[in-house]
């Protein structure tokens, strides 16, 4: 069951939002900074990577919190293999 808003969107998905509660509440949440130093890039790096839709983020406040399994999972799919 959905609810719409008044422009007429979709804003809230209950099955949806039941489905990530679960998924959210086992995660570790990690800032921009850890990722950026994790990854040995900066920071502006990272946000690129968030903006173009590669690793998931959620925005709280004006910054961005990342699933650590995300950032894992983005790590896994980058690696190749040398020589």
């Amino acid at each position: 069951m959905c609810r719409v808003g008044r422009t007429g969107r979709v804003r809230v998905c209950y099955d949806a939002v039941s489905v990530a509660q679960r998924s959210f509440r086992e995660a570790r949440f990690v800032t921009v900074n850890e990722v950026a130093q994790l990854m040995r890039v900066s920071k502006m790096t990272v946000y690129r990577i968030i903006n173009q839709g590669e690793i998931p983020a959620v925005r709280i406040g004006r910054g961005y919190r990342i699933r650590e399994e995300d950032v894992h999972r983005y790590l896994d799919s980058r690696y190749t293999e040398a020589g």
